[in-house]
């Protein structure tokens, strides 16, 4: 099987190391890449929200199978387009992502079936926006509509907190057309899980859990990213609490959008706030998360290339997918600055010093020139390592980053503190 992966970020960097593993794959392209695919796959410089480029690819080179890493390109119906010229392809269509691409219409496909989140507000003009918000008090959450790169949350913690965050958004633009129309909901108080499941439409199959650390600053502290590193098994997610969460939230969720006429397909990937009540969905994501992609790479003992055959082929039913019972925890290095401005460019030293014993570095953010790393993003390393328990796991990934040599990054040093807290 001719096998390309769309994206250039860790999560891509994960799928290419599970896929290539595969021996269903005979040749494995990704585009763009980066430095650290480009050592499991061939990569192509075709961005991934170009739509035309991926489909002019795909058929010139005879691709039977197309798995797509990135919301963006999701959003853009790039899987309608290979569909429409017969190439098969992960991935919802367009109109299945907007459960990623629209909080609004996530947040009201909740309300009509019954799937418990936050209680809301939508708003396409700023005075309502903040009249909602003064009624309401704070903690009050602003999010943007629309795709923000991870960015359009603010969790506010007094009025005035929100409505200068209303303020960016919809007189500022400080999210494009994503923060045009906004959605504004309750804080809810518990902790956070990210729960994944395959789709082939009218099948769930659950993945095994991670949490992640979304918080730039140690202690969860300082503005939101993509994420600073993640882990899994996660320790909160029993067996009795998979059974509630597949039956309130996720069941519920795929007869819905089947019922709407958008039947998903793809990995839905939900993010769960474990509250007093219950589990209730913070947000929808509908593709792998990143970095809860590499940890769960790391640790699946199952090929992964027929089970995201079978997503497509609507044959989910028949899989039962086998996890490692080790642990796996992966750190985020990033170019200082991130979230906010950062320089491209700075050289990165030290990773023939980790070998696959120690840790598995995946490259989120990288490119080779003259024979240098480089770093080209924001997020740039995700180093990623396994052991008995999460505590081992994470003292093996701080002992591999800190071979590292690589003045302009850094990373958070306390990835998986509440598990270790809890003895796991």
């Amino acid at each position: 099987m001719r096998v390309l992966v769309v994206g250039g970020g860790g999560r891509e960097h994960a799928l290419c190391w599970a896929i290539a593993a595969s021996p269903l794959c005979d040749a494995l392209y990704c585009a763009p890449g980066n430095a650290g695919i480009d050592q499991d796959a061939e990569c192509v410089p075709i961005a991934a929200d170009d739509i035309e480029g991926l489909l002019r690819f795909a058929s010139e080179n005879a691709i039977d199978f197309v798995v797509v890493g990135p919301e963006v390109a999701l959003v853009l119906g790039l899987v309608d387009r290979l569909a429409a010229a017969g190439i098969k392809a992960f991935g919802p269509s367009a109109a299945a992502a907007m459960l990623e691409g629209s909080k609004g219409f996530m947040k009201d496909l909740c309300a009509k079936y019954a799937i418990p989140t936050a209680a809301y507000g939508r708003f396409t003009d700023a005075a309502s926006a903040k009249a909602y918000i003064e009624a309401n008090g704070a903690p009050i959450v602003v999010k943007a509509d629309g795709l923000a790169a991870g960015k359009g949350v603010t969790v506010a913690q007094s009025v005035d907190e929100a409505l200068a965050a209303v303020d960016a958004a919809m007189t500022d633009s400080a999210f494009g057309d994503a923060g045009q129309e906004l959605v504004i909901e309750e804080c809810m108080a518990g902790e956070e899980l990210s729960f994944f499941a395959l789709v082939d439409g009218k099948t769930a199959l659950p993945l095994a859990g991670a949490q992640d650390h979304k918080a730039v600053g140690d202690g969860d502290t300082g503005p939101n990213t993509g994420g600073m590193g993640a882990y899994s098994p996660a320790p909160a997610l029993t067996e009795a609490l998979q059974a509630v969460i597949m039956d309130r939230i996720i069941a519920p969720t795929v007869a819905g959008m089947a019922a709407e006429g958008a039947p998903f397909t793809g990995v839905l990937y939900a993010g769960l706030m474990l509250t007093d009540e219950g589990p209730k969905l913070l947000e929808y994501n509908v593709r792998f998360g990143d970095p809860e992609c590499q940890v769960l790479m790391v640790r699946l003992r199952s090929d992964i290339l027929p089970a995201l055959v079978a997503a497509c082929d609507g044959v989910l039913g028949t899989f039962n997918l086998r996890w490692s019972d080790d642990a796996a925890l992966t750190v985020v290095m990033a170019t200082k600055g991130y979230p906010g401005a950062y320089a491209k460019g700075s050289e990165i030293n030290g990773l023939d010093a980790i070998t696959n014993d120690d840790a598995i570095v995946f490259h989120a953010g990288t490119v080779a020139e003259d024979g240098r790393l480089l770093a080209n993003g924001g997020r740039v390393l995700n180093v990623t390592a396994s052991g008995a328990t999460i505590g081992e796991a994470q003292a093996k990934a701080y002992a591999a980053v800190d071979r590292i040599d690589w003045p302009e990054g850094f990373c958070r040093r306390d990835i998986g503190w509440r598990a270790v807290a809890r003895g796991a």
